[in-house]
């Protein structure tokens, strides 16, 4: 049995196993880094996720969609039906690779690179899907940025800003605007993490900011009700994705995930599914909630 055929979802097996376990190769990139230096490969989906029409004919941004969760959720909402936005940094070769099974999958890609600290990128990243897609119906805040710092004091004050305004202003900029173009049964899902509840402590700008997401759903959730509109969060553990080799010592990346009770990282394709259920009609009745996928790791 091949890895591709290993790792369906549909196939029982020990989840401990399913992905390969750490110690990790030795490696490091400079932010945001690429899933093409990456060893291993992480696993999207490409080859495992199959769709039923979950998402027929809707519209979806997806932030940070050039690789990691984001990539496995656009490849799984293409497959499902949608139409899928890329919002990425800089990452061009990542983001046409995701594009391309977008496409491949019989779904409208657009990529639009930028950087989402600032308001008037996130204006336009909705004004694009619009002009594109004619409508939005589903939101992905997921593109996030961390660096771990061994002390309060090896924090700048700039890296603090930067963490903030990528992780919850941009969350804030999106919404806003993409708000008045969501009619009833659109969705947002939102990133937050294990850290929102568990937080680490070199992780200090990146885990404040995950708390104020999940704060920010669940105010969101409960304004945007009236509108027919629901807001989610879906909170991974470790996963395996470029911002591990660029943002964490070698040492904490050979040995990423080992720390959970499943004892390996996650993979970005054992996220996507959840990303589905929430986006859909499935979850007509889910709004204001956040979606633990930890790997184990208590969230309670």
């Amino acid at each position: 049995m091949n890895q591709a055929e290993e790792n369906k979802p549909d196939t029982q097996q020990d989840p401990q196993k399913q992905y390969k376990q750490p110690p990790f190769p030795e490696q490091q990139q400079n932010v945001p880094g690429s899933e093409q230096e990456m060893t291993p490969k992480p696993d999207h989906g490409e080859e495992t996720y199959k769709g039923s029409g979950k998402l027929a004919g809707r519209k979806a941004i997806i932030t940070g969609a050039d690789s990691g969760i984001g990539k496995a959720v656009a490849i799984a909402f293409a497959r499902e039906g949608a139409d899928v936005l890329i919002a990425y940094l800089n990452e061009d070769d990542d983001a046409k690779e995701t594009a391309k099974y977008v496409e491949e999958a019989g779904q409208k890609a657009v990529l639009v690179p930028g950087d989402i600290q600032n308001e008037e990128h996130c204006k336009q990243i909705v004004q694009r899907a619009v002009k594109e897609f004619g409508q939005v119906d589903i939101l992905v805040n997921n593109a996030a940025f961390q660096m771990t710092r061994e002390s309060l004091q090896e924090v700048p004050s700039e890296e603090w800003d930067r963490t903030f305004r990528t992780n919850i202003y941009a969350m804030f900029y999106l919404c806003k605007a993409a708000e008045p173009h969501m009619k009833p049964g659109s969705t947002i899902v939102n990133t937050t993490s294990v850290n929102a509840y568990q937080p680490t402590p070199t992780l200090l700008a990146y885990a404040a900011t995950k708390g104020a997401i999940q704060n920010f759903t669940a105010n969101l959730a409960q304004l945007l009700a009236e509108k027919g509109i629901r807001v989610n969060c879906v909170a991974p553990g470790p996963i395996w994705t470029p911002l591990i080799p660029s943002t964490m010592p070698e040492d904490k990346v050979k040995q990423f995930g080992k720390s959970v009770p499943m004892q390996r990282a996650g993979q970005p394709a054992e996220l996507a599914p959840v990303y589905v259920l929430l986006a859909s009609q499935e979850s007509s009745y889910i709004s204001g909630a956040t979606i633990p996928v930890t790997g184990g790791k208590p969230t309670i």
